[in-house]
């Protein structure tokens, strides 16, 4: 049961809306990208510095508000599945690509989104990034083909990251789940997810890194500040080893937005 819905368009080719329900509670947070908008720039990025080099490791982990306020996010969701060691060092488990850099491969091939030139999305099967890829972020599996859920066996409700296309794939679809709270939400099925994101209009769709990863962030267009919209299941923003970000405009960080937010979450 729908028991509230708010819906907004903070910046141009971004519209937003929460989404509350009831029997069980359910909090939705969804972010529709209009990808035909010229001025829009979706990015892969890492967290933190690569710390060894050549070494096993990849990046440092780091919060998604603190990456998006470094790159100049309009909007941000946490990204890959990733591995970790004690000091903070991280490695995501599938492939990735920031900026044409590929930084990480996978042995299996993973679903991922994929940024092309023009402004070309897709949703594919990758392991070994090709060199025409310029931004690369891996899930761990398909939620919808061909416009159909992919049938998992999988009960577990967790809160959830998930993005998809639309048919014509001129929509990005991003939809956050919080979880793990009996009376505030207590998360999603991969079922569930998927039947959501056909809802939504995706004719495609993957599951990103979820649990206590799964974070939404937007930047309030009036204060400029990040905000973070749901309610993270560790009570606070978890460092993670890569986000997927959107700007719309010139990706310019704007000149008063503090160099380290404290994000605000909204209720």
């Amino acid at each position: 049961m729908l028991a509230q819905s708010s819906r907004e368009t903070p910046f141009p080719g971004i519209t937003y809306r929460h989404e509350r329900r009831q029997d069980p509670p359910m909090r939705l947070f969804i972010a529709e990208v209009n990808l035909t908008n010229p001025r829009l720039n979706i990015r892969v990025v890492p967290g933190g510095p690569d710390p060894d080099g050549p070494g096993e490791w990849e990046t440092t982990l780091m919060t998604p508000t603190r990456i998006a306020a470094r790159e100049g996010f309009d909007l941000a969701v946490n990204g890959d599945f990733y591995r970790t060691a004690p000091e903070g060092w991280a490695n995501v488990i599938g492939p990735a690509v920031s900026d044409r850099k590929r930084w990480s491969t996978s042995n299996k091939k993973r679903p991922c989104l994929v940024v092309r030139g023009r402004g070309q999305v897709s949703i594919e099967m990758i392991g070994k990034p090709a060199n025409d890829m310029q931004q690369l972020i891996a899930g761990n599996v398909m939620l919808v083909e061909n416009g159909k859920s992919v049938l998992r066996q999988n009960q577990d409700r967790h809160p959830r990251t998930a993005v998809g296309l639309n048919s014509k794939r001129t929509r990005l679809l991003i939809l956050v789940v919080d979880g793990r709270s009996p009376s505030h939400s207590v998360g999603m099925r991969y079922d569930e997810l998927a039947d959501e994101m056909i809802r939504l209009g995706a004719k495609t769709a993957i599951n990103l890194d979820g649990g206590g990863s799964s974070v939404m962030v937007l930047r309030d267009p009036g204060t400029q500040r990040l905000q973070v919209l749901n309610q993270p299941s560790d009570g606070q923003e978890r460092a993670v080893a890569n986000v997927l970000g959107i700007t719309v405009g010139d990706g310019k960080l704007p000149p008063h937005q503090p160099p380290d937010p404290v994000p605000a979450s909204r209720p």
